[in-house]
């Protein structure tokens, strides 16, 4: 099967793991798979830029494609005459522009499939396509109820993800100090809620006064976010460890003993969550989008004292998540009753 996915984006973060992941999985699986990402935009200092992780992975799509909301009018006609010209069998998008792009520039006889990544995307308005996937089962009623054919495309985890073989060792390695170890792993925004995560933590304290916290990440509100862990006194208990990336990413969440993922940004498969699960790491989470599946304790309502009691409560969540070979397998399927439905 020829498969093209379109995602863009020019940054690899967000949903561009878990295409990548998915993407491997489905190459893996015998198929000639490519990834089409925005190539217009090139300056991208505060992220990640995909064009060279997709490269590296050898996803990389050729095919001419400049994918980018930024694109002039012709050059996204161009587009269109570029896609309709390809020989592929689905094609797989992810965002709006490439649903739109997709769905008047659709190869000779490819399945479209559209991933909405956030509930957002779900509107009237979407152009339509043979098949579609949501980030979490709650979304999925409102697209069958349309009659639309729809799954669940969880989060993918990368290989390096596992639990570290002396936590100990490596948090010395870290600098890290302190039981348990409770950290939070986003950017530095308000849907992420660290301005709770850092009262919950002042209220933890007085329960496990030995506990260090533990902010991976930047962002627009990091520096509100440090004024507000010394205004609470808390400044010796709290390490900023900055924007981390690749295996140093994956250090920094193995060394944790529980994670606290208190909202989600524009990708709602709740992939570290999954991430922390697969590093034996404990997740405390709100119950948005994927998070109640991956979560061991769940965190009803987002205030201070919620997540200190879910926290406190010791609970333990027993998750079969599937790997990513059973999820590309998932997808297959979709393709093939897409393909069998038009």
């Amino acid at each position: 099967m020829r498969i093209l996915h379109l995602l863009a984006s020019p940054f690899f973060s967000g949903p561009a793991e878990n295409v990548a992941l998915l993407a491997l999985a489905q190459r893996e699986a015998g198929h000639e798979v490519t990834v089409a990402v925005d190539r217009r935009r090139k300056d991208v200092p505060a992220e990640e830029p995909a064009v060279p992780r997709f490269r590296e992975l050898g996803l990389l799509d050729e095919g001419g494609l400049e994918l980018s909301v930024k694109s002039p009018p012709w050059n996204m006609w161009s587009d269109l005459r570029r896609l309709r010209a390809r020989r592929v069998d689905v094609v797989h998008s992810h965002f709006s522009h490439d649903h739109l792009l997709a769905r008047w520039g659709r190869p000779r006889g490819a399945v479209l499939v559209r991933s909405l990544h956030a509930p957002r995307s779900l509107r009237a308005s979407m152009p339509a396509a043979d098949a579609y996937t949501v980030p979490a089962s709650s979304l999925l009623p409102r697209l069958r109820e349309q009659g639309r054919t729809a799954e669940v495309l969880p989060a993918l985890v990368d290989p390096r993800f596992h639990p570290a073989e002396d936590r100990s060792a490596l948090r010395r390695e870290l600098g890290l100090t302190g039981e348990p170890l409770v950290g939070m792993v986003s950017t530095f925004q308000p849907s992420r809620r660290h301005s709770v995560g850092v009262d919950a933590f002042a209220l933890y304290r007085k329960q496990r006064p030995e506990a260090r916290f533990v902010l991976v990440g930047d962002g627009g509100l990091l520096e509100a976010t440090r004024r507000q862990v010394e205004e609470r006194g808390l400044s010796e208990a709290v390490t900023f460890a900055g924007y981390q990336q690749g295996d140093a990413f994956v250090r920094w969440l193995r060394a944790l003993d529980e994670v606290w993922l208190l909202g989600l940004g524009n990708d709602w498969s709740a992939r570290a969550a999954a991430q922390a699960r697969a590093c034996g790491v404990r997740v405390v989470a709100v119950e948005e989008g994927a998070l109640p599946d991956l979560a061991d304790a769940r965190v009803a309502t987002p205030t201070p004292e919620a997540v200190v009691t879910a926290a406190l409560s010791g609970q333990r969540a027993p998750v079969a998540h599937p790997t990513n070979e059973r999820i590309a397998g998932d997808m297959l399927a979709l393709y093939e009753r897409a393909r069998r439905s038009r």
